[in-house]
């Protein structure tokens, strides 16, 4: 059944990468979430960092809206899902808003704001600007007509008589208002590393800086004005047999190790085998000395390079994970997951032992090695996917596999992307496949209900 429904929502986006749009994102979802609001957040593109973030702080799972692996319309159903019973929804862009894969700006946050029909707040970076802002802003507005820029927020404005003429100049020229100014605050840099910012689940002392943007934001922003360009956005049309339906499976039991360590679920991956009947066990590779019962293991990407001598430590937990993966556990395991699940990995020429179920070691670099959108195509049989299926998705590490057994087997062809050996990715043994390529299940529904599958054939063989 299709009807309409007011959806308020605001697409957050800038004119440039680095122009301070996360920082201003975590500090609206934090303060609207501290008014008494239901925050939903989306992410643009294929992210699970600044995710981590949003999730921390609406206390609600935020939700990747990404146009290569998703088609239109899965998009715009996994935008009305989400945003169902929130007060507010609020997408964070990615780099400036028209930069896609080219000419035409497929990909971009621009393309996102159509499918969604969502207002956007530019967020421009101010410094050694004044009025010039004015005609930067006019000339996004006028690029593209069918984009809605509803208003400014002034970054990183130096004074008083600075913000009077940003603030003048454009709304004289560009008819829009400015709803916030965030002044120059060094306080309010969140720290990152090698692939982002540090995700939210890893110390708990930088959430000093997440409560500084929070005040700083409250302070700066009209939040009458930004609820009042989000309630003025079209209704959408919905459809109301959008949530999932949970099947049972007679307490089939899958775990999913999830810590500081690895992290990057998108959470309709996880909700996927739960709507297949999967009750999910979560695991902790640092904590846990053994494995709970189980049918089947999860182990998504994460950091296991920045907490190798942990990982190490935990034997127990390496060696029960290798003794069933023996004797046919179904274990699926991306990036940071297939790291762990190799013989080793060396920094600095230095090398920690790792779970060793699979054929390698893993080298961590200074450069990436692999960075972008993916595109496999599976070749060979294994648990999870049906041969000849297309898999879109993205991958981004620092590591590289070496000392790889000749004689491994791969799932899949790589026809863009790096993967493992730059002409495959996905090991395969016995029911374990681990890869660099991260997908989501809302492109490939079929990953949950053979996942299942699997640990049902693994539980009745027990």
């Amino acid at each position: 059944m299709v009807s309409t429904r007011k959806i308020p929502r605001l697409l957050i986006s800038a004119p440039q990468g680095r122009s301070g749009k996360t920082t201003v994102t975590l500090g609206l979802l934090s303060a609207l979430t501290q008014q008494g609001l239901k925050v939903q957040a989306f992410k643009k593109g294929p992210d699970f960092i600044d995710p981590s973030w949003h999730t921390r702080v609406t206390a609600r799972n935020c939700r990747n809206l990404d146009c290569y692996m998703f088609d239109e319309k899965t998009l715009y159903n996994s935008f009305t899902t989400g945003s169902r019973e929130a007060d507010i929804n609020i997408i964070e862009g990615a780099m400036g808003l028209y930069d896609g894969v080219d000419l035409e700006g497929s990909g971009s946050t621009a393309q996102v704001a159509k499918i969604t029909q969502s207002p956007v707040i530019l967020v421009v970076d101010t410094r050694r600007m004044t009025r010039s802002v004015a005609a930067m802003v006019l000339g996004f507005q006028k690029f593209d007509p069918a984009i809605n820029i509803a208003g400014v927020i002034l970054n990183r404005v130096a004074r008083r008589r600075h913000e009077k003429m940003l603030r003048q100049s454009i709304e004289k020229y560009c008819g829009i208002p400015v709803v916030g100014v965030i002044p120059k605050n060094e306080k309010i840099a969140i720290p990152d590393r090698h692939l982002g910012l540090i995700p939210a689940s890893e110390d708990e002392r930088l959430h000093a800086a997440l409560e500084e943007i929070r005040k700083v934001v409250a302070e700066g922003v009209d939040f009458d004005k930004l609820m009042e360009i989000a309630n003025s956005a079209a209704p959408l049309e919905v459809n109301g047999a959008q949530k999932l339906t949970c099947k049972n499976h007679s307490h089939l039991k899958i775990g999913v190790i999830r810590d500081k360590v690895f992290s990057f679920y998108y959470p309709e991956n996880l909700e996927s085998l739960q709507a297949n009947g999967a009750e999910l066990i979560f695991i902790d590779s640092i904590k846990d000395k053994s494995l709970p019962e189980i049918d089947g293991l999860f182990i998504g990407g994460g950091f296991p390079e920045v907490f190798t001598e942990e990982l190490q430590q935990n034997n127990s937990l390496r060696k029960d994970i290798r003794e069933l993966a023996h004797t046919g556990l179904p274990i699926y395991a991306e990036c940071g997951g297939l790291m762990y699940l190799g013989r080793s990995i060396k920094i600095n020429d230095k090398e920690y032992d790792m779970v060793g179920i699979l054929p390698f070691d893993v080298e961590f670099t200074d450069k990436p090695q692999g960075h972008g959108y993916t595109r496999m195509k599976v070749i060979a049989a294994n648990p999870f996917f049906s041969q000849g299926t297309v898999i879109k998705g993205h991958e981004f590490h620092n590591s590289r596999i070496v000392n790889l057994n000749p004689q491994a087997a791969f799932a899949f062809k790589v026809e863009r992307g790096a993967g493992i050996t730059g002409e495959y990715d996905g090991i395969i043994y016995k029911n374990v496949l681990g890869c660099y390529n991260h997908m989501h299940s809302l492109t490939i529904p079929d990953w949950a209900r053979n996942f299942v599958k699997a640990a049902e054939e693994y539980k009745k063989l027990k």
